[in-house]
């Protein structure tokens, strides 16, 4: 099901879809607004656009196939990410301090991850009888963010932890690399800001046959591992979401690792072709980038990987990290996929009118009300 927030004005069918989708515009009184996107290829050099030769991935339309084919997707996304390093025994995750705050339990837990890194993180607790297994949300904070942000900091734009723990859930983030509490323990220590770092990582990834999105990755699914061996944690009902970076963090995770049973995009439902088509690759940090992706496909293949489990994201119409018609070929991709499952219901795209890189409250409430109902609290 596809919606644009929160009325609905015309239908419109996209990209060869078998059916038309509601298509609503809003102008949410907590939107900041947005710049309307640049046309297509503007001031992209000819020669440029006449040689460059993007990926056509077809949507499968044999489900039988479709599940024979789909660990070989698996696979080359993986091998895409490089030579990643086995990931650390969970049971080495340390933690380092428990403190009651009011309305839950807040755990600082750190683990080495196995490369090169101390990675910090908390788990938040609902105070509940014990014994109870509750479901969890990982958080996966943004690019100006960190654990604090997701977990805390209850003005930062991409928190979520307080509303969750409060609902129910155990809450889990750790900080990724070049942020939080790891800034400053980059390839050359503290010399280096984030930004420097950032490079940094990427350069030293690179010359170590991995990349630094593969690391970061990687580093939520060692979070995954101690999460899943938790007394607190349902292990089948763990959860993801994220704002921008964390949004895309969010169904890479997915797509490689079937223990995440749901997740909320946040403001970066991204299709690659168009976000190059718009000349908008600049609004991408360059922890973003894999090498060798689209020799082989555009993001269309990493959500059909997360089919046919609970999707949902949301998205500003004016976001120039996430151009609209990226969005809309994605839905209609995306939506193509969850009908073969026979489960379109389990996917959902909302899009406000006139909203950039925004986290608006409304969509807050959109995220906690999809983790109720398909990771329900019991």
């Amino acid at each position: 099901m596809f919606t644009r927030s929160l009325t609905p004005v015309l239908l419109a069918c996209l990209c060869g879809t078998l059916s038309a989708f509601a298509q609503e515009r809003a102008t949410s009184p907590n939107s900041k607004g947005g710049t309307p996107l640049n046309a297509k290829w503007e001031g992209v050099p000819e020669e440029f656009r006449a040689s460059l030769k993007l990926p056509e991935w077809p949507i499968p339309t044999d489900l039988a196939r479709w599940e024979r084919e789909r660990g070989a997707v698996r696979a080359q996304l993986v091998k895409l990410l490089g030579d990643l390093p086995a990931r650390p025994d969970p049971a080495r995750v340390r933690v380092v301090s428990r403190e009651d705050r009011g309305d839950f339990i807040l755990e600082k837990i750190e683990f080495h991850n196995g490369a090169e890194a101390i990675v910090p993180g908390y788990v938040m607790l609902p105070k509940v009888a014990a014994g109870t297994k509750r479901p969890c949300i990982m958080l996966l904070h943004e690019h100006g963010g960190s654990k604090d942000s997701v977990c805390l900091n209850t003005a930062a734009r991409d928190h979520a932890g307080t509303q969750l723990v409060k609902k129910g859930y155990v809450v889990a983030a750790i900080d990724g690399y070049f942020h939080g509490e790891r800034i400053g323990r980059g390839p050359a220590g503290k010399i280096e800001d984030k930004s420097a770092q950032e490079m940094s990582f990427s350069k030293i990834n690179l010359w170590l046959g991995r990349t630094l999105w593969g690391m970061q990755v990687r580093d939520e699914q060692c979070l995954l591992d101690y999460l899943s061996t938790r007394s607190e944690i349902d292990a089948n009902q763990i959860g993801a979401s994220g704002m921008s970076m964390g949004s895309t963090r969010s169904w890479w995770l997915a797509a490689i690792d079937d223990r995440i049973k749901a997740i909320v995009g946040v403001v970066c439902f991204t299709r690659y072709t168009e976000l190059i088509q718009h000349g908008y690759m600049r609004y991408h940090g360059i922890y973003y980038f894999v090498p060798g992706m689209l020799q082989h496909f555009d993001t269309e293949a990493i959500h059909a990987l997360v089919a046919p489990r609970p999707h949902l994201e949301l998205s500003g119409d004016q976001d120039p990290g996430t151009p609209l018609d990226g969005v809309e070929t994605l839905e209609a991709k995306v939506g193509q996929m969850y009908r073969l499952y026979g489960k379109p219901q389990n996917f959902r795209s909302v899009v406000w009118a006139k909203t950039g890189h925004e986290y608006l409250p409304e969509m807050r409430d959109r995220m906690i009300a999809w983790f109720e109902q398909h990771l329900p609290v019991r």
